[in-house]
C-alpha cells in the first residue's frame, strides 16, 4: 500500500529549470530592446539581476510589497546599476515574461519520472508562487500541463508558499488528506518550511547541491539516514538530488 496519494509539485527550479530559462529569455528581451549592447557583460548584469530578483521576491512572498513594485524594481534597480536610465520598466516586463514562456528546459528525467508515477496512480498537482499570465503557458509549452490535474497559482488565490492559506486551498480543492499528501520543491523557505507548518511531508530537490539549504538543516541532512529527517508536527522532509530519485521514494 502506498503511502501517499496526492503529490503536489512547485514548478520553477523543481520541475520546469528556471534558471537556465531566465537566463535565455533576459539575453532575447535585451536583444529585442537594444540594450545588450549597451551592457558590457551580460552575465554580469544577469547577476546583479538574480540577486535584486531574489530579494524582490522574497520581500512579496512576506507582502512586503505589490506585485507591480516586484516587476517594476527587478528591472529598474538592475539596469539603473549599469547606468541605464528611462526605459518602460512594466513593458520590459511584459517582454520578459512572454519570452520565458516560450523556454521549455526541464531537469533530467522529468518527463521520464512524471510519467512513472502518473502510471502508478498518483494524483499530481502543481502549487506555484509564479504570474498567472505565464505560469500556464510554461506548463502547456514545455509538455507538463497533462500531467497534472490541477494548478495552484499564488496570484489567482491572493496568498503565496509559504502561508498556510495557499497549501489549505490546494488540499480542500483536490479533496486530499494531509497524511496522504507531499510537497516537492525546492525552496526550503517557501515550499519546505511551508509544507512542514501546515502539516505535511516534503520532499526537497537539491539539484546536486545548487539549491540552498539554512546551515542547521546542512548539519542535520549531513549525519541523517535514508535522507529523512524527522520534522514538526509528525511530517517528514526527504532530500534528492535528481529528479528521477523521487521513484525510490515514492
Amino acid at each position: 500500500m502506498r503511502k501517499y496519494d496526492h503529490l503536489f509539485f512547485d514548478l520553477d527550479n523543481t520541475l520546469w529549470d528556471f534558471t537556465a530559462n531566465s537566463y535565455r529569455a533576459m539575453e532575447i528581451t535585451l536583444v529585442q530592446n537594444k540594450i545588450l549592447p549597451r551592457l558590457n557583460s551580460f552575465e554580469s548584469f544577469f547577476e546583479v539581476y538574480e540577486q535584486i530578483n531574489k530579494s524582490l521576491w522574497s520581500d512579496y512572498h512576506s507582502r512586503k510589497i505589490t506585485k507591480q513594485t516586484l516587476i517594476v524594481e527587478r528591472f529598474s534597480k538592475s539596469l539603473q546599476s549599469f547606468n541605464i536610465y528611462n526605459l518602460d520598466w512594466s513593458d520590459l516586463n511584459q517582454q520578459y515574461l512572454r519570452n520565458m514562456a516560450l523556454q521549455t528546459e526541464l531537469f533530467p528525467g522529468t518527463i521520464e519520472t512524471l510519467t512513472t508515477l502518473g502510471t502508478r496512480g498518483y494524483q499530481m498537482h502543481i502549487i506555484t508562487n509564479g504570474f498567472s499570465e505565464v505560469q500556464h503557458d510554461k506548463l502547456k509549452n514545455c509538455g507538463l500541463a497533462a500531467f497534472f490535474s490541477k494548478v495552484f497559482i499564488s496570484e489567482e488565490l491572493h496568498t503565496t508558499k509559504p502561508h498556510r492559506q495557499i497549501f489549505e486551498y490546494a488540499l480542500k480543492s483536490t479533496n486530499a488528506k494531509k497524511k496522504k499528501s507531499i510537497m516537492i520543491g525546492d525552496s526550503w523557505e517557501t515550499d519546505i518550511e511551508g509544507a512542514i507548518n501546515f502539516g505535511i511531508d516534503q520532499i526537497m530537490f537539491l539539484n546536486n547541491g545548487l539549491h540552498e539549504l539554512p546551515e542547521s538543516i546542512k548539519k542535520l541532512h549531513s549525519t541523517i539516514n535514508h535522507s529523512c529527517l524527522e520534522q514538526k508536527h509528525g511530517t517528514r522532509t526527504w532530500f534528492i538530488n535528481e529528479i528521477s530519485d523521487l521513484n525510490a521514494i515514492l
